[in-house]
């Protein structure tokens, strides 16, 4: 897939604020300054689409964004934040559940875990949480250039060790850098693979 338009639509409080327009609707979600902006601008090859920001915690509403006049990508809030005030992010937490339980167009939840780290239970516990939900979603490992290659592989078996410890089998899981642009091909045409289940 190649993305000639990307196109900001809204930002929503709850998921019944969303664009009515029901296309198809991919979520992206991981703990605060996981590198999700920097990952979405590359992807759509736009510099500024979505807000990028040194402080975590920024992103706090349910961005939408309209892709070749075709399908939304939404861009949630971060989770796992510990800074953020309680009654905050216990709001943040009530909207992020609610979008992903109601979203009826929501297709696919796109999970991205920071690749220089060993597995973090707050995801662990995310990624179980969606799948007793029975929401699809896949695994996106970012910053993959921050590792060296022996580095990153270690890191991957971890992480998949560690999966396979509670499911029987893993996620659709992709190697991305927000740098260099590797991993954005196939997520894109993962997309279109799903885009194409529903025409």
């Amino acid at each position: 897939m190649i993305i000639k338009s990307a196109e900001f639509i809204k930002s929503s409080t709850n998921y019944q604020q969303c664009p009515t327009k029901e296309l198809p609707e991919y979520a992206f979600i991981g703990r605060s300054n996981v590198g999700k902006s920097s990952l979405i601008n590359k992807m759509c090859n736009r510099a500024k689409l979505a807000k990028t920001s040194s402080t975590p915690g920024k992103t706090q509403l349910i961005n939408h964004f309209l892709i070749n006049e075709e399908w939304y990508l939404v861009d949630l809030p971060g989770y796992g934040y510990a800074k953020m005030p309680i009654k905050l992010k216990q709001k943040m937490e009530k909207m992020i559940s609610q979008y992903l339980l109601n979203r009826k167009n929501l297709l696919n939840i796109f999970v991205l875990l920071d690749s220089r780290h060993k597995p973090q239970q707050i995801d662990l516990d995310f990624m179980m949480n969606l799948a007793e939900s029975q929401l699809a979603f896949s695994i996106i490992f970012t910053k993959a250039d921050k590792n060296k290659k022996r580095e990153l592989q270690n890191n991957m078996e971890h992480y998949k060790k560690t999966l396979l410890e509670s499911w029987e089998e893993l996620p659709p899981c992709f190697i991305t850098s927000s740098e260099t642009g590797l991993g954005n091909e196939e997520i894109l045409y993962s997309i279109t693979q799903m885009n194409k289940l529903i025409e």
